[in-house]
């Protein structure tokens, strides 16, 4: 059974940095992609970030040299460091897995594994 877990969400200031991170608990992989979803109220949910088991990662253009996603060694956390902060950056912060490959631009949509996700705000 995998487990993701989100924390480390709250309010931050425009401009600010933040980090959430996501436990990862289950059964080890050989080839895995693990992301960073965000859902800001009204919106569809998107992808921000992307990492995989060979340490590739894939970024939104929305978050691109802003965003910077990470694994620890064990790889059983996943970080999202966020800095320069926007106001559209405000949203529901999800980790996500894909168990079965590394990631690739389908992985955008083909997560199987779901964090019940942790709220960003970002205030003036």
């Amino acid at each position: 059974q995998v487990q993701l877990v989100e924390s480390g969400g709250g309010s931050v200031q425009a401009g600010g940095s933040l980090i959430v991170s996501c436990g990862v608990s289950g059964p080890p992989y050989s080839s895995y992609c693990l992301g960073w979803f965000r859902q800001a109220p009204g919106r569809d949910r998107e992808g921000v970030a992307l990492i995989d088991s060979a340490g590739e990662t894939i970024y939104a253009d929305s978050v691109k040299g802003r965003a910077t996603i990470s694994q620890a060694n064990a790889k059983n956390t996943l970080y999202l460091q966020m800095n320069s902060l926007k106001f559209e950056d405000t949203g529901t912060y999800y980790c996500a897995a894909d168990l079965t490959h590394d990631c690739d631009s389908n992985s955008w949509y083909g997560m199987d594994y779901w964090g019940k996700g942790t709220l960003v705000t970002i205030s003036s």
